[in-house]
């Protein structure tokens, strides 16, 4: 890896933690921003993992958020600050509930209920992590968007979570239909070191966890980005296990239903030594809205 990439990454990072460093401005009250270089609109991911972010402040430091629930109600405008108004639903013996709405221009622009609990023994059993590659013998998708088109192109967003695909990507599942598949599954992790903080290990998995689900309705239908319109609409996680997000993670995705215009998609997290840590499930948008191939707005894209 070059200087200069490594740089570039190490500051991707700096930056992504920087914006979820929240400011509180009162008791329940937080403001947050976006990275300066970013989509016209603000990515889901971080939106959650930001909300997050204020509940976890609000919440004893034993208690640990075992599931969010959210629904992304209006696009966010990255050029103006996020204000995060939390409420302190509950503060029970076992479990501490919030609730947080994101504002923007005086309107609610996404909501967030997450639950946390003090930590106890019980019952414990999980669904195996699939077999599959390891991702020391895997491309990044980076890699193979490079190897492909000779560049990287300008909408494929520069973030700091590194991702190397077991299976196909969009474009190649639209020019050859025998890979298309229901299943995706993810290799991924923080590109540098995270400090110890829990709940900052979990919001980054948050952030993650919007990056790819919705592509795994795509490949089933052998359909890339180009000629698609995509939001998400809500989203739900529920964390299990400890993990650190700075560690390779299995994100085995699946797509069981589209109708519609909605699609959803769901995913089991593993850590490489085949712990389950967190499931998803999220439902996004997904319009057909003309018949452009992928490869085509890769060749026109700005890097």
């Amino acid at each position: 890896m070059n200087d200069r990439v490594d740089e570039s990454r190490q500051q991707s990072l700096a930056d992504l933690l920087a914006v979820l460093d929240l400011e509180r401005i009162e008791v329940n009250i937080f403001r947050g921003s976006s990275p300066e270089e970013g989509p016209q609109r603000v990515f889901g991911g971080l939106v959650a993992g930001q909300a997050l972010v204020a509940a976890g402040r609000t919440v004893p430091a034993d208690r640990y958020v075992h599931s969010l629930h959210a629904y992304f109600i209006r696009p966010g405008d990255p050029t103006v600050p996020i204000v995060y108004e939390v409420d302190r639903v509950r503060d029970g013996r076992s479990f501490t509930t919030r609730r947080v709405v994101a504002i923007q221009h005086g309107k609610a622009i996404f909501t967030l209920s997450a639950s946390f609990h003090n930590e106890e023994p019980g019952l414990d059993h999980q669904t195996p992590m699939p077999d599959v590659p390891p991702p020391e013998e895997l491309p990044s998708t980076r890699e193979r968007l490079r190897a492909e088109f000779g560049r990287i192109p300008g909408f494929v967003r520069w973030h700091p979570i590194e991702l190397r695909p077991v299976g196909p990507l969009s474009y190649e599942a639209e020019r050859d239909p025998r890979l298309r598949t229901a299943v995706n599954p993810v290799w991924l992790k923080v590109d540098g070191e995270l400090p110890d903080d829990r709940l900052t290990q979990v919001c980054l998995m948050t952030y993650a966890s919007d990056l790819t689900l919705l592509d795994t309705v795509l490949l089933r239908h052998g359909r890339s980005f180009a000629g698609i319109s995509m939001a998400s609409l809500d989203h739900a996680m529920w964390f299990h296990r400890p993990f650190r997000a700075d560690e390779w993670l299995l994100y085995a995705q699946e797509t069981p239903s589209a109708q519609g215009a909605r699609g959803l998609a769901r995913g089991l997290v593993y850590t490489r030594d085949g712990q389950l840590v967190c499931s998803v499930v999220q439902e996004g948008l997904i319009r057909v809205v003309d018949a452009e191939g992928w490869s085509d707005a890769v060749r026109s894209d700005s890097v």
